[in-house]
């Protein structure tokens, strides 16, 4: 199980780390990658060093690719044609693509909705054309897997989980998630 996560100027720190942080509690080789220099500037100014630079032939071999968004994050990921590529090979060969918020139209400019079921940031509806809305907190469509924003990344990543055959209830119940009455 191996999950790459693209960090681009302005990336949501919430929704990236947080999602590391949880694919890597549950056995997943989840890293993160950087276009440009290593620490990557998130959307709140935050500077975080990512694992390795960006390389498609690299990446080609991890099982999922995700998304996060941010502004301009998710601007920024759908603007580089070799994200677009990528975006495109994987869902070409079915693997599994990941996006939350602003990730989500990456989606779109790399045309791989085709009508599918898609959710997103509040208003995206009217962003994402080629998908089906459905403005669920996590939505899942053959191997795209989308979220809504910064408040979503926890059931986005459960929802992995689970699509990789993990259990996430022993996570759910270790980091109190639960408890705090999340869905």
């Amino acid at each position: 199980m191996k999950a790459a996560v693209l960090m681009k100027s302005g990336y949501e720190e919430g929704e990236t780390l947080t999602i590391v942080d949880l694919l890597r509690r549950a056995g997943f080789e989840c890293d993160t990658f950087y276009f440009d220099e290593p620490f990557v500037e998130g959307m709140h100014h935050m500077l975080i060093k990512a694992d390795q630079p960006f390389h498609e032939n690299t990446i080609k071999e991890y099982d999922l690719l995700i998304l996060p968004g941010g502004r301009p994050g998710g601007a920024n990921l759908a603007n580089d044609p070799r994200v677009i590529e990528l975006v495109r090979s994987f869902d070409a060969q079915n693997k599994y693509l990941g996006a939350l918020c602003s990730g989500t139209m990456v989606l779109q400019q790399a045309g791989v909705l085709k009508e599918r079921k898609v959710t997103g940031y509040t208003g995206y509806g009217k962003k994402l054309t080629d998908g089906q809305f459905t403005g669920a907190l996590v939505e899942v469509d053959q191997n795209l897997i989308t979220s809504q924003g910064p408040a979503s990344p926890y059931p986005f990543a459960f929802r992995i989980m689970e699509l990789f055959g993990v259990d996430p209830a022993p996570f759910r119940h270790a980091l109190m998630y639960d408890l705090a009455k999340g869905r």
